[in-house]
C-alpha cells in the first residue's frame, strides 16, 4: 500500500469514526419555533421542553434576564428598565438577536446530555415564509449552537405528527392554527399538492378580544387576560350552555381598576371576523383541490391542529361550512413538534422532500 492509499484509508477510517462519534455523542432535536410557544423534541426522548416564546431583557444593555415561562409571567408587569417581549411575530423572526438568545437558552436547557457535539436540528417554519426569513431561522439556530439545521413546513410537520398517512396516494388535509399563522395543506404521495398560509392565528384572536373590551366597555386589558378569556369562554359556534367569567382591567375613561362579567356570546361576536378568515382559508383550499383528491376528502375530512384547534366548536363551524368531517387532533398543541421528531428518525425522507 503506497502513501496515498494509506492516507485514503486513514481518511476513510477517520470519517467513519467521526460519524460514529457524532451519532453517539449528540442528540438530534426538533423545534416547533412558534409565535406563542416553543416546543423541543429530543430524539428517542420525545417532547422535553414546552415554553412560551417570551424573553425579558434589560432595556439599556439588551441583556437577557429571563426566558420562557419565567419571562411570560413578567408580561405587562415589568419595571421601566425591563421589557418582556415576544421575538417571533406571525410565525417568523421579528428580533434576530433575541430569537437567537432564546434558541440558545432552549437548546442548552435540553442539551445537558449533549456532550462534545452540537445537535442536528429540524425546525418547523410556516410554509409561506420568504427565503430571507428562512435564512434568518437557519442562522439563528446555527448561532444558538446547532451543528446542522433543516427546515420543515409546519403543516407537513403537523400532518406527520398527528399520524396522517401522507405517503399514500390519497388526500390528507390538515389545518394548523398557531399563534401567528393559520396554514392549510393538502398532501398526497409525501408531496404538498396545495398549501396556503395567512398571518392570522391566536394572537389575532387575542387582539380581537382586547379591541372588543375597549370598544364595548372602555375596559383596557392586556394580552395575558385576553388569552385567558379566549381559553375559558371563547367559542366559534353557539354552546349548549353559554359561559360567563369575571374580567378585571382598567377603565379607560376614569383611569381606575374595574371589574365586570362577560359572556361567551359576547366573545364569540368579538372573534367572528377572525374566525371567518380561517373558514375562508379552508374553503379556498377545497376549491383549489384536484377533483380526485376532493373525492377522498368527502369521507376522510380533515384534521385541526395547533392551539387554535382548541377553540370550542370550531370543528363544528368548519364542518358546517364545508360539509366535511372535521377532527380535532388528539394533542393539537404538540402535533408540529412530534412531526419534527418523527422526521429526525428518517432524515433521508426530508432530503427527498425539501420544502
Amino acid at each position: 500500500m503506497d502513501l496515498s492509499d494509506q492516507r485514503s484509508a486513514s481518511g476513510g477510517l477517520s470519517n467513519f469514526l467521526k460519524g460514529i462519534t457524532l451519532g453517539f455523542f449528540s442528540n438530534d432535536i426538533g423545534i416547533d419555533l412558534g409565535t406563542a410557544n416553543t416546543l423541543v423534541f429530543v430524539r428517542d426522548k420525545g417532547i422535553v421542553l414546552r415554553e412560551p416564546s417570551v424573553v425579558a431583557i434589560k432595556n439599556d444593555t439588551r441583556e437577557v434576564i429571563a426566558v420562557g415561562e419565567e419571562a411570560k409571567r413578567m408580561l405587562g408587569r415589568t419595571p421601566l428598565d425591563i421589557t418582556a417581549l415576544r421575538p417571533m411575530k406571525d410565525g417568523v423572526i421579528a428580533d434576530f438577536e433575541i430569537t437567537e438568545a432564546m434558541l440558545r437558552f432552549f437548546i442548552q436547557k435540553v442539551g445537558n446530555n449533549m456532550r462534545f457535539v452540537p445537535p442536528r436540528v429540524v425546525v418547523a417554519v410556516p410554509s409561506g415564509i420568504t427565503e430571507v426569513e428562512r435564512r434568518a431561522v437557519r442562522e439563528s439556530a446555527i448561532h444558538a449552537g446547532a451543528r446542522e439545521v433543516r427546515l420543515l413546513q409546519e403543516p407537513v410537520a403537523a400532518a406527520i405528527g398527528v399520524g396522517m398517512p401522507i405517503e399514500e396516494p390519497t388526500a390528507n388535509m390538515i389545518v394548523d392554527i398557531g399563534g401567528g399563522t393559520t396554514e392549510v395543506a393538502i398532501i398526497s404521495f409525501s408531496g404538498v399538492v396545495y398549501t396556503k398560509s395567512i398571518r392570522v392565528g391566536g394572537d389575532e384572536l387575542d387582539a380581537a378580544i382586547i379591541n372588543y373590551m375597549k370598544r364595548a366597555y372602555n375596559l383596557m386589558i392586556g394580552d395575558r387576560t385576553a388569552e385567558e378569556i379566549k381559553m375559558k369562554i371563547g367559542s366559534a359556534a353557539p354552546l349548549d350552555e353559554e359561559l360567563t367569567m369575571e374580567v378585571k382591567g382598567r377603565d379607560s375613561v376614569a383611569g381606575l381598576p374595574k371589574t365586570l362579567h362577560i359572556s361567551s356570546q359576547e366573545i364569540r361576536e368579538a372573534l367572528n371576523d377572525t374566525v371567518s378568515s380561517i373558514v375562508e382559508l379552508v374553503r379556498n383550499a377545497l376549491e383549489r383541490c384536484p377533483p380526485e383528491l376532493s373525492a377522498d376528502l368527502v369521507d376522510r375530512g380533515f384534521i385541526l391542529a395547533g392551539g387554535g384547534a382548541l377553540i370550542r366548536n370550531l370543528d363544528q363551524l368548519l364542518s358546517d361550512a364545508t360539509g366535511l368531517p372535521v377532527i380535532v387532533a388528539e394533542d393539537p398543541l404538540s402535533a408540529v413538534a412530534k412531526g419534527t421528531g418523527l422526521v429526525l428518525q428518517n432524515l433521508h425522507w426530508m432530503q427527498k422532500n425539501k420544502p
